[in-house]
């Protein structure tokens, strides 16, 4: 955890994984489940799950249940 990098002006850890590469895997692969998606990202199963959600809480992207699974997908 030690070797994560820092904003220089604030101090604060850089996001590892930015939104932006959220909504260019949406963008990319249509819907998708959320494994198919941290592994385009190439992050945690769970990482991706938070960032989408969030996403979806912003109006940005939107969820639906498919048998045990959550496909994504970009509001438009």
């Amino acid at each position: 955890m030690g070797d994560r990098e820092r904003d220089k002006e604030s101090g604060k850890f850089v996001e590892e994984y930015p939104r932006e590469d959220f909504l260019r895997a949406l963008e990319e692969l249509g819907p998708a489940g959320t494994t198919e998606i941290s592994t385009h990202i190439g992050c945690d199963r769970r990482t991706a799950y938070l960032k989408l959600q969030s996403l979806e809480d912003e109006g940005k992207a939107t969820s639906r249940k498919v048998g045990n699974a959550l496909l994504w997908e970009l509001v438009e």
